[in-house]
């Protein structure tokens, strides 16, 4: 059998990104503070950008209460023509509108081998570049006291409500690791009661390092005797009477705790092995302010109102006098080369930055929309939400949204968070058209029924059969990963109870 060559015409379609493209959605991810460092390099490096400095002139000037810089008044009113929407290339909305995100980024197309945007790189060292290797990338830094926490975090604490409450208690604490933040105002701020705040508290307790979290000197070391199982009560005694310790007051210590003096000095030896400020075994670098993206505020119509944070947008212009002034003065074709990649370069980072507030204020606009319960009503009301659900309303693919609720913050009248913190886990409705039921509100309403009832002990399918009743479908497995997460004890465990208080109270 023969061999034959010939020449066959196709067409096909496939996703193609430009490196261009590609970094625009590199800058969407980046948080404000690494966007600000990307731009300050951008001007340093491209001589056609320069600084919007109209706003800060216009803060100079007489009192304008009106006055708003141009993209963020656009972007608010909505008041943008055609043409400015059309030159905004939308296409960056929706990158992988039809593909997964892993399908589309495996078939990324290799740019050239200067694009005009190598610097993009942000502090942390990131290269954009997947077949450049960034030095600094391969550095290591010691993990912050509250990098360490949040990880630990994420793994004791499954509800969102409590993470919501972890979050702001891990923003309470000093650099030794004691909480300083009240209880009470955390309660307050979040719309829920201090006993719920406390039970979190008592979780985070249990993290790594032991004796973190912990509000003065005696709990901080209560805590670590109880993770070695040494709190017994002569050491109670001693960790209470720490002032009579610095005195060396050995035969009031001896009387209190009833032990000899050879056990005395044992204990006090044990104490001081204890680490009285564990968080100072973390990296030491000083604490970074959050600064919100976002910022959520009440109308006096009732409705919220929500804007982005002029001060983390960066805001370059095209200097096209300065231009047109080098362009009459370019002989040579690599001069000429230069400038226009320097124009095209300055005209994408203009238009990226442009789509990137649209987009975030668009995602932020639409969590406020899902989550009004919560802002008004407090934690306990969040409401069940994934990356779909706001992809789909927004008609944004969820990889976008993903990207969006990465390292940014929005501040609200009850605090300040990460937008991805909104997103909590959901149970299906038992009716047709029914809403979704938190998980939280679930676990509480198991949490209720057990409470309530009595002799007649409720098995695990019987509570399953009553939610249904109710509208949430719930598997069995389901309500018994909740049950024991409020260490509730089995239906057989709760029946041998209630037969051993009966027979006592027959006796």
């Amino acid at each position: 059998m023969a061999l034959h060559q010939r020449l066959d015409m196709r067409q096909g379609q496939s996703l193609v990104m430009t490196p261009q493209l590609q970094q625009a959605i590199k800058l969407l991810q980046m948080s404000n503070m690494e966007l600000q460092a990307f731009v300050d390099t951008e001007l340093e490096r491209n001589p056609l950008l320069e600084r919007d400095e109209r706003g800060e002139v216009q803060k100079q000037v007489a009192e304008a209460p009106k006055a708003e810089p141009d993209m963020v008044s656009e972007l608010n009113s909505g008041a943008a023509t055609e043409e400015r929407l059309r030159t905004l290339d939308t296409d960056l909305e929706n990158v992988y509108t039809h593909e997964s995100r892993a399908d589309a980024e495996s078939r990324l197309a290799p740019g050239p081998a200067d694009s005009g945007w190598s610097s993009l790189k942000p502090s942390g060292g990131m290269s954009l570049d997947a077949d450049e290797l960034d030095f600094a990338a391969t550095l290591t830094k010691l993990p912050t006291l509250a990098e360490h926490l949040t990880d630990q975090m994420h793994l004791a604490l499954t509800d969102a409500a409590e993470r919501l409450i972890g979050q702001h208690l891990i923003g309470g604490l000093n650099e030794a690791g004691y909480l300083t933040a009240d209880l009470q105002q955390v309660a307050d701020t979040l719309g829920t009661s201090a006993a719920h705040v406390e039970a979190v508290l008592v979780k985070l307790q249990q993290c790594d390092p032991s004796g973190v979290f912990a509000r003065d000197l005696k709990e901080c070391l209560t805590l670590q005797l109880k993770e070695t199982d040494r709190y017994d009560p002569a050491m109670a005694v001693l960790v209470n009477n720490l002032e009579l310790v610095a005195k060396r007051d050995y035969n009031a210590l001896k009387s209190l705790c009833k032990v000899d003096i050879d056990d005395l000095k044992d204990m006090i030896a044990e104490l001081r092995n204890l680490n009285p400020k564990p968080g100072h075994a973390f990296g030491s670098e000083p604490v970074q302010p959050v600064i919100p993206d976002v910022i959520v505020r009440a109308s006096p119509e009732g409705a919220w109102i929500v804007e982005l944070n002029t001060e983390t947008l960066p805001r370059v212009l095209i200097n096209n006098q300065y231009l047109a002034r080098v362009s009459t003065g370019a002989a040579r074709s690599e001069d000429k080369l230069y400038l226009s990649e320097c124009h095209a370069n300055a005209t994408w980072l203009v238009k990226s930055l442009d789509q990137r507030a649209k987009t975030i204020l668009k995602v932020a606009r639409e969590i406020v929309r899902q989550q009004d319960a919560f802002l008004v009503l407090g934690v306990q009301h969040l409401r069940p939400l994934n990356l779909r659900t706001v992809a789909d309303a927004i008609e944004m693919h969820e990889s976008t949204v993903s990207r969006v609720t990465s390292n940014k913050y929005m501040a609200t009248p009850r605090g300040i968070f990460e937008l991805k913190y909104f997103f909590t886990a959901s149970i299906a409705s038992s009716e047709l058209d029914g809403d979704a039921h938190s998980a939280e509100a679930v676990r509480h309403r198991i949490k209720e029924m057990i409470a309530a009832e009595g002799e007649d002990v409720l098995s695990d399918d019987t509570i399953v059969d009553k939610l249904k009743l109710a509208g949430v479908d719930i598997a069995r497995r389901t309500v018994a990963k909740y049950r024991e997460s409020l260490n509730i004890p089995s239906s057989v465990q709760r029946r041998r109870e209630h037969k051993v208080h009966g027979r006592k109270a027959l006796t």
